[in-house]
Formats: C-alpha cells, sequence, structure tokens
C-alpha cells in the first residue's frame, strides 16, 4: 500500500497532457469466454507503457466497480499524438487487442467498452490531495505543497480573485 502523506498537496505541470479515461463494463455475467479476454488485454498494455515512458505515457490510476462488473483506467498521456499512436500502431499491443474485439463480441452487447478524451491546456485544471499517497495527475507530473496561490482552488486556477 502506498504511503499516505500527511497534509495538502497539488499537481503541477506547466505542458499541455491528456487526460484519457478507458473502460469496460460487463453486460452479460455468464459470457466469461466474451469479456475475460478484453478484461485480460489491458495488462499487457499496462506492462509495456511503463516499462516504456519514451511513448508518452505519464500514468493512470485503475478502479473496479463489482456490479455490474465495470473497470476504468484514468491515465495521463504527454500528447494525443502518443495516444493515438499507441492506439493505431501495429507494433503497440492495443491494435491487435481491439482487433480480437471486434472479431469477437463487435456488437453483440455482451460486453462494452468506452473512452474518452481530454485535451488539458496549462493552467486550465485544478487538483487537490489531502492526507493521500502521491496519486492521479501529481504522480504522473508535479507533487507540491498547495500552500501560498496553492492553497485554493481559485488559486490553483490562478484566478485573481484568490484568496491566500
Amino acid at each position: 500500500m502506498a504511503k499516505v502523506i500527511p497534509g495538502r498537496f497539488t499537481a503541477h505541470t506547466d505542458k499541455p497532457f491528456v487526460v484519457f479515461l478507458v473502460g469496460m463494463r460487463v453486460n452479460r455475467f455468464a459470457a466469461f469466454s466474451k469479456w475475460m479476454p478484453v478484461a485480460q488485454a489491458m495488462g499487457p498494455m499496462l506492462k509495456t507503457l511503463y516499462q516504456h515512458p519514451e511513448k508518452g505515457f505519464l500514468g493512470g490510476e485503475n478502479f473496479f466497480r463489482l456490479f455490474p462488473t465495470t473497470t476504468l483506467l484514468l491515465s495521463y498521456w504527454q500528447s494525443f499524438e502518443d495516444l493515438e499512436h499507441f492506439a493505431r500502431h501495429p507494433s503497440e499491443p492495443h491494435l491487435d487487442a481491439w482487433q480480437r474485439f471486434n472479431r469477437s463480441v463487435g456488437s453483440d452487447g455482451t460486453v462494452g467498452i468506452w473512452h474518452e478524451t481530454y485535451l488539458i491546456q496549462p493552467g486550465n485544471y485544478e487538483t487537490v490531495y489531502s492526507n493521500m499517497p502521491v496519486f492521479g495527475l501529481a504522480a504522473a507530473t508535479q507533487h507540491l505543497p498547495a500552500t501560498g496561490r496553492r492553497q485554493s482552488a481559485a488559486g490553483r486556477m490562478g484566478s485573481s480573485s484568490a484568496v491566500n
């Protein structure tokens, strides 16, 4: 278990970044042979990304809900181009997994997959982590004390009306 760091912290980066959410939803639990390969496909992809930071993956957090069985990966990328290259290039593990999904599941309704992509410009985000391990965007970029102008959400967003 990650070490909890007492106090208030925030994340910081001066560069644009991509927030990519991706997940799977099991719509028919009894269709084990359909959804298990989909669930297992994420492990090799994450292993590749963590072993090769030059691919543009900054980090991520995994979440799971039991019913209906749903997964979520919250991930951070250096650029949309890096994310797109990983998704579409034949040498990367995603393309084969995507093609297998389309052949095996397609639109039969047994397994749902989804993603959302957000391009974030510097100064257009704010974060706070109180009594947490280094987490989320702070783990993917810089983890800083939430002091001074970083003490309030308005200050972290660079608002001139921030109260210190």
